[in-house]
């Protein structure tokens, strides 16, 4: 069937050939940022679904047009990174400041009765420096190195290239993981009887934070590291 040949292919290619199948993806609480190495039937496996459903909500894509402006496959490498930088980490460094603040005041009002909200807390204070950090060297480092690349592909560009990559990917495994920690620990962000006006804020904020993240790296596990790997 046609369908099987959705099977083995890797999240991730699945995602960058078309955008659209990030959403049957998050419907199904499968991971094709950090988890896009992975083939779609052992990322079903392991959240004991049938691949077989999956693969046919994927097909059915296939039978209307692609948004060009969601082709990111098809972008230059340069204006890639300018539209992550320029989308995703003025996202991020907005957020940010906005999820520590409130993550920290629903844990001193409501940590006593829902204890998961101190570890909250505590993951976005970690996050908070250490993704600023990532956000900066990616900027200052990773991205005019690929620019570089582009115009004077020389031997230190692609040493300098190869080692930011690969520390990149590991703050992106160590991002991924917090998130999903979240994800977890809230119940997929539910909000209980005894939420304020504030909880509900900070978990509708988380919610769009962990989705703002699964396509910002997304981007660049999948399509502009790769991509940048072969200059």
């Amino acid at each position: 069937m046609i369908k099987e040949k959705y099977f083995t292919r890797q999240l991730g290619e699945i995602v960058a050939d078309d955008f659209r199948t990030a959403e049957v993806f998050k419907n199904y609480g499968i991971d094709f940022c950090c988890g896009g190495k992975k083939s779609l039937e052992q990322a079903c496996a392991e959240k004991n679904l049938k691949p077989a459903i999956v693969a046919e909500q994927l097909q059915f894509l296939e039978s209307s047009p692609i948004n060009p402006g969601q082709n990111f496959n098809e972008w230059t490498l340069d204006f890639l990174a300018d539209y992550i930088e320029n989308t995703h980490h003025k996202y991020v460094l907005k957020t940010l400041p906005e999820l520590v603040l409130y993550t920290r005041k629903i844990a001193s009002v409501h940590g006593g009765h829902h204890t998961e909200l101190l570890e909250v807390a505590e993951i976005f204070e970690e996050l908070n420096v250490k993704l600023l950090q990532h956000l900066k060297k990616e900027e200052e480092v990773l991205f005019p190195a690929i620019k570089e690349g582009l115009k004077n592909n020389s031997q230190h560009t692609r040493e300098l290239i190869h080692s930011e990559i690969s520390r990149m990917n590991e703050e992106h495994e160590y991002v991924g993981g917090a998130i999903d920690r979240i994800n977890e620990i809230t119940k997929q962000y539910k909000v209980p009887d005894d939420g304020c006006h504030t909880y509900h804020v900070t978990f509708k904020l988380l919610q769009q934070f962990e989705d703002d993240i699964h396509v910002h790296v997304h981007l660049e596990n999948n399509i502009l590291n790769p991509k940048a790997l072969q200059l």
